[in-house]
């Protein structure tokens, strides 16, 4: 039974980095029935900064709750890694990046069978960006060309994190909801889950939650609709 924790992004506002996040995360891996000691984190997706000095930036989060973090990029034999993790994190930073450094490392397969058995995910960004079935709604150029846009399909739907609404004044680029209408356009069967900053999606197996003090976002073919704070979204894991 999956158990997903996909936050919009490491930061809300003006605090510090993941400090929003520090008590979902603290809910969600102490809801574990098997207590997580170890976790194991992927910076695939950073690119202004070394695989390192990612790892050591996340640290302070999770040994905050007494938790060790190990880096994949570290680890003798990847896959092995992301089979004996007591949790999979994965960060932000740019998704092709990230997608593309995945399939080199034939990463995306043991993350999906690993967390279909039960090991706990937690993303932000890009991170939560991969759970859906494609890469398609990121935010990010495409500095590097993945092998494929297809992702982890955690959960059925689309994600676009750090959503925001409307245009600055004067800018005369697309918003995003424009350009996510672009894309149901073309792919007129998808759905889109676009998530705010400081907020995430929680799933526990069949059961799915908006977490947060802002309202959601889905994008279909049929309009927009709102997603109330807090409330459960399970019927948004019904394949669309």
């Amino acid at each position: 039974m999956s158990r997903l924790l996909l936050l919009s992004s490491s930061r809300s506002g003006s605090t510090g980095y993941l400090e929003h996040a520090q008590p979902l995360i603290a809910d969600f891996l102490g809801d574990n029935p098997n207590t997580v000691k170890r976790v194991l984190f992927i910076p695939f997706a950073g690119v202004g900064k070394t695989y390192d000095d990612y790892l050591e930036q996340v640290r302070p989060t999770f040994a905050a709750q007494g938790l060790e973090v190990d880096g994949i990029h570290q680890a003798a034999n990847p896959k092995a890694a992301v089979r004996d993790a007591g949790a999979i994190i994965v960060g932000g930073g740019n998704t092709f990046a990230l997608v593309k450094r995945l399939y080199d490392a034939d990463l995306l397969g043991p993350i999906s069978q690993c967390v279909a058995k039960g090991t706990p995910y937690i993303g932000w960004s890009a991170g939560s960006n991969i759970a859906g079935p494609t890469l398609c709604t990121t935010n990010d150029m495409p500095i590097v060309e993945p092998p494929s846009f297809s992702t982890l399909g955690l959960v059925p739907f689309q994600i676009n994190p750090h959503f925001i609404e409307g245009k600055p004044e004067g800018h005369n680029g697309e918003s995003r909801e424009e350009r996510l209408e672009e894309y149901l356009a073309l792919n007129p069967h998808a759905l889109v889950v676009a998530l705010r900053e400081g907020t995430a999606l929680s799933r526990e197996g069949h059961s799915l939650r908006l977490l947060g003090e802002l309202d959601g976002l889905t994008f279909s073919a049929s309009g927009q609709q709102a997603l109330a704070a807090n409330s459960r979204l399970d019927h948004l894991l019904t394949p669309y």
